[in-house]
């Protein structure tokens, strides 16, 4: 008895998958946001202070600054991975950090509390995704 020939939707999710391009494409989907928001504050340096300021940090130039360095330095590592754990490590844990400053959805209530418990949760689950980023950038290591 002959197995079942699969789907082409499965066959096309594979040919995918095994894309030598598709894992670059993946982590560029993965630090986009931290990219442009890197750049975007490098450029906008008022903007980037004055964010760090609305979220109660201080001295705020010193956290705009560190801001850009990790999204942009972390972000340029995952994308390349060029010690993609590394930068996937800085990313997360910057991610976590950023949800507790900027979605403290324990403070609110109504309306404000359920955006932010979403996005708090959302920021939560790309903390994740770099997790398995930095576990996929290691097993290339060991290759």
């Amino acid at each position: 008895m002959s197995q079942p020939r699969p789907s082409p939707l499965i066959i096309a999710i594979d040919t995918f998958l095994a894309w030598p391009v598709a894992l670059f494409v993946a982590r560029l989907l993965l630090v986009s946001a931290y990219l442009i928001g890197g750049v975007q504050k490098l450029f906008d340096w008022p903007s980037a202070v004055a964010e760090q300021t609305h979220f109660g940090l201080a001295p705020p130039a010193l956290w705009a600054g560190l801001t850009i360095v990790i999204e942009l330095v972390g972000g340029i590592m995952v994308l390349f991975d060029w010690k993609g754990w590394l930068g996937a490590g800085m990313l997360g844990v910057f991610t976590i950090l950023a949800a507790i400053v900027a979605n403290d959805f324990w403070t609110m209530a109504g309306h404000d509390r359920f955006m932010a418990t979403n996005a708090f949760f959302e920021h939560l689950g790309l903390a994740g995704a770099f997790v398995l980023s930095a576990m996929i950038s290691r097993l290339h290591a060991l290759d």
